[in-house]
């Protein structure tokens, strides 16, 4: 009985989008425990590879002062990839990305913290970078944003416009300079 609670604990975070689009239903499949097992056991790895990683990465980026927007370990067609996203004040160039990638690449290869075969890439966050923190929304500030709510707010849960002041640690878009939305952080 154990094993099925702790299916549908991890089936709840790993399909928790699709409960939040279409709401809970019934979920009916077969999959054998050790097949289980082990892909509980790969989400577990993956999860403690990239705390492993990230510690070791915000040191090398905050030598080169660049910043870690975001780290990316999974499985797909070809393999598994570690894939980088960072940032500096200036823009990222190809040459950051690749000394980046360098850096990581020997350090990765020092500390063998990922046992198996990996694709690493680095790139920039691009135009859709996500904003993760109050400072990356005093960093924006005047620029365009979409911010999508936990709850809805007059029936709405995403709203786009442009990125006005931080106070109090409350985000506001505008439009046309009237503020269409105002929120505490923690609502995002």
């Amino acid at each position: 009985m154990n094993h099925i609670l702790w299916l549908i604990f991890i089936l709840s975070f790993v399909l928790k989008e699709s409960f939040e689009e279409v709401g809970l239903c019934p979920l009916f499949f077969m999959l054998s425990t050790k097949r289980l097992r082990k892909y509980c056991w790969g989400l577990f790895v993956s999860e403690l590879v990239v705390e492993q990683i990230e510690r070791h990465v915000l040191v090398i980026l905050d030598a080169m002062d660049m910043e870690l927007v975001d780290i990316q370990f999974r499985r797909e067609g070809h393999g598994w990839v570690l894939r980088l996203f960072i940032d500096t004040e200036g823009g990222v160039t190809l040459d950051h990305c690749a000394d980046v990638s360098r850096e990581v690449g020997l350090l990765l290869d020092v500390e063998d913290i990922i046992e198996h075969a990996y694709h690493l890439e680095v790139s920039s966050p691009g135009a859709e970078r996500p904003l993760k923190s109050l400072e990356d929304f005093e960093r924006f500030v005047g620029r365009k944003a979409r911010i999508k709510l936990h709850e809805a707010v007059e029936g709405v849960k995403t709203f786009e416009g442009i990125i006005e002041p931080v106070a109090d640690e409350e985000v506001a878009l505008s439009v046309g300079g009237e503020i269409i939305i105002q929120c505490k952080f923690d609502q995002l």
